[in-house]
């Protein structure tokens, strides 16, 4: 980088995984299982998982864990997002909505990217309608995503991947993205917070 930024630049980034169902028997606990021992080996530090179940925020039916006050200073200490999202009737589950709904600046000028699931389209279509909401928020989506067509059938029952090659190549490839974004990003705002 010029005048030797790079040296400077705080390299570590604090990842928050947000899970995106609350329906009993979810297979999200599943694929955010692989999804965070994935984001862990690559950054070499867990994610911040944050489980809509476990949010008092109005709009969801769960528990009272976390206060919005405490979801939203999580968001905030985070410098990227992975969003662990289902589809459900070609979008994504409303309780998703209620919970990036429940914050805004926190979002701002921060990457996001999106580990999906779902029938025959593993849900692309929920992260495509994903991606609009976060432009709105001045996220900054990355290019890449994750997707399990006919997820349950890609696990086994201790929730391995029967064939993880191909999965575990597109994750690298995502998570490289969000690391690029993220420190770039973050330099950014310490540089210039965020304010347009």
């Amino acid at each position: 980088m010029i005048n030797g930024l790079e040296a400077e630049m705080d390299q570590s980034l604090n990842i928050a995984m947000i899970l995106g169902s609350i329906r009993e028997q979810r297979f999200c606990d599943t694929v955010a299982a692989w999804a965070a021992a994935e984001v862990e080996r690559y950054f070499q530090a867990a994610p911040e998982v944050i489980d809509p179940l476990h949010l008092n925020i109005p709009g969801l039916p769960g528990g009272s864990d976390h206060s919005a006050q405490s979801y939203r200073d999580k968001l905030q200490q985070a410098d990227a997002f992975v969003v662990v999202v289902p589809e459900y009737n070609h979008s994504y589950p409303a309780a998703l909505k209620v919970v990036v709904d429940s914050a805004k600046a926190e979002w701002r000028a921060k990457p996001v990217g999106f580990v999906s699931y779902g029938g025959i389209s593993g849900g692309l279509r929920a992260v495509e309608h994903m991606r609009q909401v976060f432009v709105e928020l001045h996220g900054v989506s990355v290019r890449d995503s994750v997707s399990f067509a006919s997820a349950w059938e890609q696990f086994d029952e201790n929730g391995k991947l029967r064939k993880p090659e191909r999965a575990e190549s597109a994750m690298s490839r995502m998570l490289a993205q969000l690391s690029w974004w993220g420190r770039h990003l973050k330099q950014a705002r310490q540089m210039e917070p965020y304010e347009v």
